[in-house]
Formats: C-alpha cells, sequence, structure tokens
C-alpha cells in the first residue's frame, strides 16, 4: 500500500476505469431525467453515447456504500470515522452522509439546524477578510472527511465556503441502441376506469450497448491543496479508493432494470504498472487510517457529532 501512495506523490491525478456488463441478457435502464428522459449524446466521431450514471448521482452512491442500512451505522471498516448525526424525533434520523448536500444539509446547517452556530464560531468568517481555507478544510475533516472528498457549499454560512469533488465519476454507454418494449397496468375490478384508475398500457425504452464504462478521476492535486499534510492526503486517497472498489462489489445494482457486473478488474489508465488493491486489503488499512487519524487528533472527539433538529 505505502508502494502505491509513494507513486501517487507527484501525479496530477489517478484516473481509473473498468467495465460493466447487464448481468443478465443485455438490456438495461439508463438514468431519466425530468423533461429529458434519458441522457443521449453523440460524440464528435459519431459514436451513440447514453449517460447511465451522472457524476452528481455517483457521489451520492459513492457514500451509500459506506452506510450500513439494517444496522444504522457506517460499515464496519469504516466505524470510527466522523460525521454528523441529527436526530429528527420519534426515533427518526438523517445525518451528514445519507444528505445530499452533506453537512450544508438543511438539517444540518440550515435555519434551523444546531450546527451552523458551532460551525460560524469555528471559522470565524469576517465577509471583509479572506477565508482561512486551511483552517476550514480542517474543520470539514473534524466533522466529516466525506465533504473533503465529495465536495460540499456552505453558501448560508458564507458564500466563499465552497470546496469541489475531489473524487468524480460516472458510467457511460458507447454505441448504445434503443430497446423498446411496453406493458399494461390492469385494474382487477373495474378495468374501464379513466385517468389511470383503470387499465393503463405504458411504453418502455431500455438500451442495448457495445461497451459500458465506468470512471473514476482522483484529483490528487486538489487532495495535496488542503495544505493538511501527508498523512491526511494518504488517509483521503485510501478513503476514495475503499468507495470505488465498495461501490463496485455490491452498489452496482442502480435500478430495476440496471443491474451490472464488472468485466475484469479496475484498471489505472494514466500511470503505467500501477495496480488497485482489492477491497479486502483496502479494508484493513482505511481501518488502521481511521485509528491513526483518530489517535493523532485530526477528528472530533466522539467521532459522531449528535444534534437535534426541531420543527
Amino acid at each position: 500500500m505505502m508502494e502505491l501512495l509513494s507513486r501517487l506523490i507527484n501525479e496530477p491525478r489517478l484516473l481509473l476505469e473498468v467495465e460493466l456488463k447487464p448481468v443478465q441478457g443485455d438490456r438495461f435502464q439508463p438514468t431519466g431525467f425530468p423533461q429529458l428522459g434519458a441522457a443521449e449524446y453523440t460524440t464528435p466521431d459519431g459514436k451513440q453515447m447514453i449517460l447511465l450514471e451522472s457524476t452528481q448521482s455517483m457521489a451520492n452512491r459513492l457514500e451509500l456504500v459506506c452506510w450500513d442500512d439494517t444496522e444504522g451505522k457506517l460499515v464496519e471498516p469504516l466505524r470510527g470515522l466522523p460525521y454528523i448525526h441529527v436526530d429528527l424525533g420519534d426515533g427518526a434520523f438523517t445525518n451528514s452522509i445519507l444528505e445530499a448536500h452533506r453537512i450544508n444539509s438543511e438539517y444540518i446547517t440550515g435555519k434551523k439546524g444546531q450546527f451552523k452556530d458551532e460551525l460560524i464560531s469555528e471559522l470565524v468568517t469576517d465577509k471583509k477578510k479572506p477565508i482561512d481555507f486551511k483552517k476550514f478544510y480542517s474543520i470539514l475533516l473534524k466533522y466529516d472527511p466525506n465533504c473533503l472528498i465529495h465536495g460540499v457549499f456552505l453558501e448560508e454560512i458564507d458564500g466563499r465556503l465552497r470546496l469541489p469533488r475531489m473524487l468524480s465519476a460516472f458510467i457511460e454507454a458507447s454505441e448504445v441502441l434503443p430497446a423498446q418494449s411496453g406493458g399494461v397496468k390492469f385494474s382487477r375490478v373495474q378495468p374501464s376506469l379513466k385517468e389511470g384508475e383503470g387499465n393503463v398500457p405504458y411504453s418502455r425504452t431500455e438500451y442495448t450497448a457495445e461497451k459500458i464504462t465506468a470512471f473514476f478521476n482522483i484529483d490528487l492535486a486538489g487532495v495535496r491543496g488542503f495544505g493538511l499534510g501527508e498523512e491526511v492526503e494518504d488517509f483521503l486517497i485510501l478513503l476514495s479508493l475503499y468507495k470505488i472498489r465498495k461501490f463496485l462489489h455490491e452498489g452496482l445494482r442502480l435500478r430495476t432494470a440496471c443491474d451490472l457486473d464488472p468485466v475484469g478488474d479496475l484498471k489505472v489508465t494514466n500511470i503505467e504498472n500501477l495496480e488497485i488493491p482489492p477491497i479486502e486489503e483496502l479494508e484493513k488499512n482505511v481501518t488502521t487510517a481511521i485509528e491513526t487519524m483518530k489517535a493523532k487528533g485530526y477528528f472530533s472527539d466522539p467521532p459522531v457529532t449528535s444534534i437535534e433538529y426541531k420543527e
């Protein structure tokens, strides 16, 4: 693992990709957008393409594989990683890992979020002076390192507190063709009812493709730009690689009709003869890195910051 990290020291980014295929048959259901449907496009050389999973959706998926829904906790190798837990009352909760905007969630730093004042007091923002971004990054590391990886924009505190993604990803398919089908929603009791209450025929468009590829990009120069030291940099890279491996291992059922499997292994495309360790090795190393970060005081104590949200 140290050999891999040492080879990344002078690299601006780490580019990875892996080919995917449907687990059964050839058809798949792409992501869809309101008033747009599937995101189809044509490359300059005439290839018919489709965006299977967007960058913003992939950020959410790379976080979700870190959460154990059954236990209501982080997955075992990541326990000890800081995040913000929000008690919504009556046993309901959310947190900065599950929320799409991380700590910028309305439940955390919104008008009724209790954590907003805590962040302001630690940041000591003065809109007439430049932001101390290194301090900002260290605070994000303290409360939720995922914000450093997936980005955050704390516009309700200060519009300058913006951080782009250090780990970005997307899935696209090339040489796509539509696969048209349809069906009928049946009413057993009164099939002649109108306005969708009776029998409703519908059309459905899925796709086939010559090739499906998942792409991942870790901005190594951006991670170093935090100025938090090599130990933190290595931790963020390990955590990013773990998320990628975890997603490829168990997060590829994207939708009901889009269940994929990797074809071959994850490949590094911009650095020769560099291999990414298997998930078992990454689990051990990321767990050790979390313990080291805790012991050296980088994380909040306790790591889970609990707050309440009241209407």
